[in-house]
């Protein structure tokens, strides 16, 4: 280090330097900029967002209900009634934990159309005429699958942005969480009632709506309740099915142009 100052004085001609306490000597560790420590925190996985477990246990309940829906009525329609609940809960946890995602988003749809559909099946068995079942729960796949895949073509972020459309039903549906909510809560009760009423003696669907109707009960003004919200569910899957439709015609017909 005495040999590097020397040859800087040297190169000086002999005169002092003018920083004269120019050396090469380290900077103190003290005096050194400090390095960038790497994060502890942890980024979670989509997979183990707390609403997606919500999903899988869904998931999970469905798959038990139904595997023993034609021998224990009442186990299935509490596995299956937990299961509807835990639809809203997983959707809450989701903003609450700042926890939103698409996977989640789908998950919960096709648990819910699938969840669903094998009810409406299974009351396709158990009453007659069996078809009305079976339709409805075609028109319900047919529609959220459309709505789904036109708005991803019209590039939306959510299926229930209809703020473009000119059907005041449908933009309340979508629009008021809870008118939306006494729709599917509704047509999820009547599945659920007419599950739990059905068996060898009225075997016909028109038979046991009469006969719930028309006792006075509690029962019955819940049924009621639960057909209208039904009805109205219905008449929004068909109005969302063509409002589809309409978008994906539109679309081939720029992408033509």
């Amino acid at each position: 280090m005495e040999s590097a100052n020397f040859l800087v004085a040297l190169s000086l001609g002999g005169r002092k330097p003018v920083l004269s306490s120019l050396n090469f000597t380290e900077v103190p560790l003290s005096l050194k900029a400090p390095m960038a420590q790497p994060s502890n925190q942890k980024t979670v996985s989509v997979y183990f967002y707390i609403p997606n477990i919500i999903g899988y246990i869904r998931v999970i309940m469905n798959c038990v209900a139904f595997a023993l829906c034609y021998y224990q009525k009442t186990l299935f329609t509490i596995l299956y009634f937990v299961s509807f609940c835990c639809d809203a809960l997983d959707g809450w946890l989701a903003r609450k934990f700042n926890q939103v995602s698409t996977f989640g988003a789908v998950l919960d749809m096709v648990t819910d159309r699938v969840s669903t559909a094998c009810l409406l099946a299974v009351l396709s068995q158990l009453y007659r005429p069996g078809l009305i079942f079976l339709a409805l729960l075609g028109l319900d796949i047919a529609s959220h699958w459309l709505q789904m895949y036109s708005s991803f073509l019209s590039g939306k972020t959510s299926h229930k942005d209809v703020k473009d459309s000119t059907n005041w039903l449908f933009k309340l549906y979508y629009g008021n969480r809870m008118f939306m909510a006494f729709c599917c809560v509704g047509s999820e009760v009547l599945y659920i009632i007419l599950y739990v009423l059905a068996d060898e003696k009225y075997e016909s669907l028109f038979e046991v709506y009469a006969h719930a109707l028309g006792q006075k009960s509690l029962l019955s003004l819940l049924f009621l309740l639960a057909s209208i919200g039904c009805a109205i569910k219905q008449v929004v899957n068909v109005i969302q099915m063509k409002s589809a439709a309409d978008a994906c015609v539109y679309h081939d017909m720029k992408r033509s142009t």
